[in-house]
């Protein structure tokens, strides 16, 4: 290795900066020249940027393009772009950006449709927003954080009965593709009790989108919803920033004293997001392709969300997790798991049987709930649990008539009250069944008061 003192003169001029000015709030400006382009990855020289601000770059003939500062190896620094990157070539000027790490938030969000950088999709015109909040958000002190003794309504009776759901919980919903996650989704943000709704659609189609806001959400649910939309066709740092978005729109109303529901469809394009971006800067992967910092970035982005402190509002947060091959044990699966209050798990095998909402009971939990309801409520549900999984254990003898009524009287219970059961656990997507509702309908299933 050559001292810096005995390198030659040229070697030492190619890490000057381009440039050195003072922007308008007299902070200097070390700009820079991109020097090399590998996959997204761009490598420039010469600037001075930190890990996570923004930097234009501008191409030959005039056009700015945008980038991210997502690593630094000695004098060279990397960039990943947040649009697409045609026009670029070597020597093009680079030049940061100061105070880009604050998104626009207020109430004049409500209603609208929004892109990851917080700009609208929508045509209703300019934002009309009042605030701004850090995009990474603020950690909240633990031991301040309000405790969860509050049930949320969710309208969703197999919800409200069997998973009963807190204001300020996060939940995960394990599904495989086309088992119904997104009809589910849709219910929840129509139907819930919550003051305001902030939907993420990370990485999804982009078909979805006018279909979600349209037919799913409707006139009515998107007056008190704000989307943040960042499609598949959409950069993976775009990708990221929409489900930190997301999250700080729910953060400032939840610091407003309001009760928000917070829906990220999907936690595992986020991961796979941060993994494109981890692995184009050469960070070595770990499990299954994915680098270890993406492992990091889940529970920073999910403890993000649930109660603020006393007198504050609460975020509940439903997270989906792809299981990819119905597999639920896969990394970012199991990761999500372990951070999460719960999880509800989506079957394909009741989906394809036109069970809907397809949520396999047994594998359900959620952790929160003993600490939510009354005795009443959680003795009903662990009964009707038993009589379900009891019925299910036996299936194939039931099936094939090898078990004779009158063995077991428990058994001989589960099949009575089996098609009740699988009545109570359906529900028509423009159905709404409230907490009071579900309860009454569980005690005449069970027949209990």
């Amino acid at each position: 290795m050559i001292p810096v003192a005995q390198r030659s003169p040229l070697w030492l001029a190619r890490l000057k900066p381009y440039t050195e000015r003072l922007d308008k709030t007299h902070e200097l400006v070390v700009e820079g020249k991109l020097s090399r382009m590998v996959g997204l990855t761009l490598e420039a020289i010469g600037c001075r940027a930190a890990i996570g601000s923004r930097c234009q770059i501008e191409t030959k003939t005039g056009h700015m393009i945008e980038a991210e500062v997502v690593g630094f190896s000695g004098a060279r620094i990397f960039l990943m772009p947040t649009t697409e990157v045609h026009g670029l070539e070597s020597d093009c000027r680079v030049i940061p950006l100061h105070n880009n790490s604050l998104v626009r938030v207020g109430y004049g969000l409500l209603g609208r449709v929004l892109d990851g950088s917080g700009n609208p999709l929508d045509s209703k015109g300019p934002l009309k927003t009042d605030a701004f909040v850090p995009l990474n958000g603020k950690p909240i002190n633990p031991l301040s954080r309000k405790p969860i003794r509050e049930a949320l309504d969710v309208g969703v009776r197999a919800i409200n009965a069997m998973l009963c759901v807190g204001r300020g919980q996060r939940m995960g919903l394990f599904a495989g593709t086309g088992v119904g996650k997104s009809v589910l989704l849709g219910m929840m943000t129509k139907f819930t009790s919550a003051d305001i709704v902030v939907v993420g659609l990370i990485g999804e189609r982009g078909r979805e989108v006018n279909e979600f806001v349209q037919k799913t959400l409707g006139e009515e649910g998107l007056k008190r919803a704000v989307l943040v939309v960042t499609p598949a066709d959409s950069p993976p740092l775009m990708r990221v920033h929409g489900a930190l978005l997301a999250t700080s729109i729910a953060e400032y109303f939840r610091d407003q004293g309001q009760d928000v529901l917070l829906l990220m469809d999907s936690l595992t394009r986020f991961a796979q997001a941060h993994r494109e971006i981890a692995l184009a800067i050469d960070e070595p992967p770990a499990t299954k392709g994915y680098p270890p910092s993406v492992f990091a970035k889940l529970p920073h982005l999910v403890e993000r969300a649930g109660n603020a402190d006393h007198g504050g509002g609460s975020i509940t947060a439903f997270y989906t997790v792809l299981a990819e091959g119905d597999d639920t044990n896969d990394p970012i699966a199991d990761a999500a798991r372990g951070v999460l209050d719960g999880h509800i798990v989506l079957s394909r095998n009741l989906a394809e049987a036109g069970h809907f909402p397809a949520i396999d009971i047994e594998a359900s939990v959620s952790r929160v709930m003993p600490d939510i309801i009354d005795k009443h409520h959680l003795i009903m549900s662990r009964d009707l649990r038993r009589l379900y999984s009891l019925y299910q254990q036996n299936r194939d003898l039931i099936s094939v008539g090898a078990y004779q009524p009158g063995t077991d009287p428990k058994i001989d219970q589960a099949i009575a009250k089996n098609p009740a059961i699988l009545d109570f656990l359906q529900q028509d997507m423009d159905e709404a069944v409230d907490i009071t509702r579900s309860l009454q309908e569980l005690e005449l299933l069970l027949g209990t008061k």
